[in-house]
């Protein structure tokens, strides 16, 4: 296993309590309440932010925030978000709410390859107190934007931390605000607000390191060990997709893995096929609904090679599943995953991503129920006989759009 892989598996730090949160349902009441208790900076990143249905509490929440005095900085993605509606940006004005758009991009600007690098990540971080993380945007569970009203909600995880990692968050969600500070100051043409953008990010990241983060409570001392493991374009290029690999490397009796796009690369292929061969269990929860043509078909192009593995395949067929998740040797020295990045090109190569990785049994466990409730109760398992019996328009459409997927990576230079 090379250094880079191994990397991110010794940032795993003790002391930290962890909250596993299912769907909007659980996480927005929980972003609202440590909203609320807010007493000196709110930082939130998000890829969709809707600005309705169970959603607008929690605007509302950073519209108080902003009203008693909290710096609340708030940075979305320019495609999966786009515009804030023309009400909440005077609203937020008036109250102090700060916002970024992340690579707006419209029309022709998305066949430029470097506008397909997106901000993914889903992040809260709270006067450097609690934190968040995980895959659900702030979207109402029972709607897609795409698809309109939802009969069951969303299935996707997120979790709220306190304790060390919670300081990682604070920087890595810092370091970009600041670059998107720069870069506005820099589009006004105005250099001398461009130095004045960066020493006051800079000293806000600085002032908030001041709070007692770096040692954790008591009560939390012997809690959970965790880290927080990121994906972007600069330091950190591989260390999700690596971590993955060295869990799956090390995994010695079962390995859970739920993902809404799951087109793994040659590498994460080859880890999966070798620790079937050694007689892991390995199930996969993946999406049955239709959603988007390239992922939706290019994701069965490696169905063949995993079922011929041995690797079993549920579809989620309930609703849209949106879960990032993984559980690994669940029941001894459980290795979880909760976050953002799928296992696809889009996530592994060129978007923005975090994931929080726990080493916790408790943890572990009521992960792993979740997924196996859903497994059991609302997905169809994948019989390799019927899927090499596919009709041929079907495996044609496979096939097509695992090679548009795949000229898509080459004109981005990436390997993959």
């Amino acid at each position: 296993m090379s250094a880079r892989a191994d990397g991110p598996m010794r940032t795993l730090r003790a002391n930290h309590e962890l909250r596993l949160l299912k769907g909007g349902e659980q996480l927005f009441p929980a972003l609202i309440e440590a909203i609320d208790a807010a007493h000196a900076q709110v930082l939130l990143e998000t890829y969709i932010l809707e600005f309705a249905r169970s959603v607008l509490p929690v605007a509302e929440a950073l519209e108080r925030a902003a009203l008693r005095g909290v710096a609340v900085q708030v940075v979305v993605d320019g495609v999966g978000t786009g515009d804030v509606p023309a009400e909440w940006q005077q609203r937020w004005r008036t109250c102090g709410v700060q916002w970024r758009v992340f690579n707006p991009a419209r029309g022709w600007r998305l066949l430029v390859p470097k506008r397909w690098r997106r901000m993914h990540r889903k992040l809260c971080v709270v006067d450097s107190q609690v934190g968040f993380c995980g895959g659900i945007n702030l979207l109402d569970d029972y709607f897609d934007p795409n698809h309109g009203e939802l009969e069951r909600p969303r299935f996707d995880f997120a979790v709220r931390v306190r304790g060390p990692l919670v300081a990682d968050m604070h920087d890595t969600m810092t370091r970009l605000w600041t670059r998107l500070q720069v870069a506005r100051e820099a589009r006004q043409h105005d250099v001398r607000g461009t130095w004045r953008a960066v020493r006051e990010a800079t000293r806000a990241g600085t002032d908030m390191h001041d709070a007692d983060i770096r040692s954790a409570p008591e009560e939390l001392r012997g809690g959970a060990t965790a880290a927080l493991v990121l994906r972007d374009n600069v330091r950190f290029r591989r260390s999700i997709e690596g971590t993955y690999r060295l869990a799956i490397a090390q995994a010695k009796s079962e390995i859970l893995i739920a993902n809404a796009y799951f087109i793994p690369g040659v590498q994460l292929q080859r880890a999966l096929m070798r620790a079937a061969r050694r007689g892991v269990r390995i199930t996969l929860l993946l999406q049955a609904k239709y959603e988007y043509f390239m992922q939706y078909h290019a994701s069965r192009a490696v169905y063949s090679m995993l079922l011929k593995a041995g690797i079993e395949i549920i579809e989620y067929e309930a609703s849209f599943l949106h879960a990032k998740v993984a559980v690994v040797d669940a029941e001894g020295g459980a290795l979880s995953t909760v976050g953002s990045s799928n296992l696809d090109p889009l996530s592994l190569l060129l978007a923005r991503e975090a994931n929080v990785f726990v080493r916790d049994d408790a943890f572990g466990a009521e992960l792993r129920s979740h997924l196996l409730d859903a497994m059991q109760n609302a997905g169809h398992r994948v019989d390799a006989a019927e899927h090499g019996n596919r009709p041929f328009v079907t495996r044609s459409l496979t096939w097509a759009a695992y090679a548009l997927m795949r000229a898509m990576i080459f004109i981005t230079g990436k390997r993959y």
